[in-house]
């Protein structure tokens, strides 16, 4: 598989990363088994997908348990970066960014990875109550306790930022510019796909102009971009997707014509919607990553071929043309 680095810290990675959190968190808890998210894993592995993208809140702590098992046999096969900074409560998520805790964080995820070093160690969300320069001043020390090799921020955006005439990522550019006066900042993880390009507005040009990496989240567009979503069927409960404004059967029909411009280019290249979107994705700059969820291996193998998949001018042409993507706050 085609090798990709992180940012000025030249880590070197897969061209198709795997994001581990549908494994124990998020997404329809009825079909989620540990047997079969450890075999997803080890294949992701085996064919160069050596990213393996999580966080102490998935579960939460469960899905960093999973990967050390994986870790404790393969610690050399991967690419581990986890995250910090969200605490996880019965009907809520807060943002930690005290020092105190981010140090504690990563000495349990070590543990719980059974790893003695983390690749990436990212911030989850900025705490609004804690300037950023300590937290980050705090993971900075990690690196320099031999801890962590390289820091990342995650930079999911509030949607509302829409109706007040604000760029998506304006406030994370500032959160970042911030950070990178106390250290280097290596990654950048935020949502990009075909059906929520925001991104390629300002961050990924900001992290373009400094060499820092990109990890692209949800290049499938939770499961919409793979065209196996039929809209009507509902999801479970606890399914982030059962309160996603995209995915009521409302705005899953209007989507349709997304998916079908996919299928034409796929069917152009004997692939699936799912490889040309996440071929689109790397398409868009040499140092973006994506990070596809998969809970099999039958996604994890599908998913590590887009890397081979070469979209041609007309595809992508194509594929900027399809109609924008809506959602019931449009």
């Amino acid at each position: 598989m085609e090798r990709r680095t992180i940012g000025a810290a030249a880590l070197e990675v897969g061209a198709v990363g795997l994001g581990c959190m549908p494994m124990s968190w998020a997404y329809t808890t009825s079909r989620q088994d540990g047997e079969t998210s450890l075999r997803a894993v080890h294949t992701a592995l085996d064919l160069g997908s050596t990213l393996l993208d999580t966080a102490d809140m998935y579960g939460p702590f469960t899905n960093e348990l999973l990967l050390g098992r994986v870790l404790k046999e393969r610690r050399r096969d991967a690419f581990v970066s986890t995250k910090c900074g969200l605490l996880v409560g019965e009907q809520h998520i807060v943002a930690n960014g005290r020092p105190g805790y981010v140090r504690r964080a990563c000495d349990a995820s070590l543990r719980r990875l059974q790893t003695d070093v983390i690749d990436l160690y990212q911030l989850h969300r900025v705490d609004p109550e804690v300037p950023i320069e300590e937290t980050w001043g705090a993971m900075a020390e990690l690196v320099a306790a031999g801890k962590v090799r390289a820091l990342g921020l995650c930079a999911m955006g509030a949607r509302g930022n829409r109706r007040t005439g604000a760029r998506l990522h304006d406030e994370t550019i500032r959160h970042l510019t911030r950070a990178q006066q106390v250290f280097p900042v290596a990654c950048v993880e935020a949502e990009l796909s075909v059906w929520a390009a925001e991104a390629l507005d300002s961050l990924l040009p900001w992290c373009t102009a400094r060499g820092v990496g990109f990890l692209a989240a949800m290049p499938l567009g939770n499961g919409f971009l793979t065209g196996t979503l039929t809209p009507g069927e509902g999801f479970e409960p606890d399914d982030l997707r059962a309160r996603h404004p995209r995915f009521t059967a409302e705005m899953m029909a209007a989507n349709q014509p997304v998916v079908a411009g996919l299928r034409r280019v796929a069917a152009r290249h004997g692939a699936t919607c799912a490889q040309v979107a996440l071929a689109w994705t790397l398409a868009q700059a040499p140092h973006v990553v994506p990070v596809p969820g998969a809970k099999s291996a039958r996604w994890t193998t599908e998913n590590a071929a887009a890397a081979t998949l070469a979209l041609t001018s007309q595809d992508l042409t194509e594929i900027a043309e399809l109609p924008a993507a809506r959602g019931s706050w449009d």
